[in-house]
């Protein structure tokens, strides 16, 4: 089991993670947390209705990253399309960020709450459900770190050069994260696959 997920009777699926590992998986989420924001919640005495239908924004955000996560919808390739996903964008980013957040906040639940065992570290066991919560993040962090690494469909491709990295480029430790974040996201998959 160590380094990949297996399934668990019942749906779930589970992981053995060193202390390391769960330090790493923690940090990222929790950066990633940072990275999307805090959410709106309604403020003391404001209705919490409202704050259901409160509108998003309709301007792409600038960081990259961001971007990345919160995609255009109809691309912006023309001022029609640029209006509709502006409009599309309004009515759905605040809902896409919050289950964004929420998934990376079992992350880190799920995390904390693991007790290890020693130096071997401890397993973590998901429900069917946290199983979900953590493909989204993983795939959440991928595309966070891809975008941060420039990495294009080449870079990982049939070149390979994501993997002949020397050691002494800066971008090794992220690139190994990412490689090992795709490692965990496909086991996790196909545990969960019928």
């Amino acid at each position: 089991m160590a380094g990949h997920f297996e399934a668990t009777p019942g749906g779930g699926a589970a992981v053995a993670l060193d202390e390391v590992e769960i330090a790493i998986l923690r940090s990222l989420a929790v950066q990633l947390l940072e990275l999307i924001g805090p959410g709106n919640e309604p403020a003391e005495g404001e209705d919490p209705l409202a704050a259901l239908f409160a509108e998003g924004p309709s301007e792409p955000p600038t960081d990259p990253a961001l971007a990345r996560l919160f995609p255009e919808a109809y691309g912006d390739d023309d001022t029609e399309l640029r209006a509709a996903s502006a409009e599309f964008r309004r009515f759905t980013e605040n809902d896409l960020r919050t289950r964004k957040r929420d998934d990376a906040l079992v992350v880190v639940r799920t995390l904390d709450a693991l007790t290890p065992a020693g130096d071997d570290g401890a397993v973590l066991t998901l429900t069917p459900d946290e199983c979900r919560s953590w493909l989204g993040s993983l795939n959440d962090l991928r595309l966070t770190i891809g975008t941060r690494l420039e990495v294009s469909d080449e870079d990982g491709g049939e070149d390979g050069s994501l993997y002949r990295l020397p050691d002494s480029d800066p971008r090794k430790p992220m690139v190994m994260a990412y490689l090992w974040l795709g490692g965990l996201q496909e086991t996790l998959i196909e545990t969960l696959m019928p």
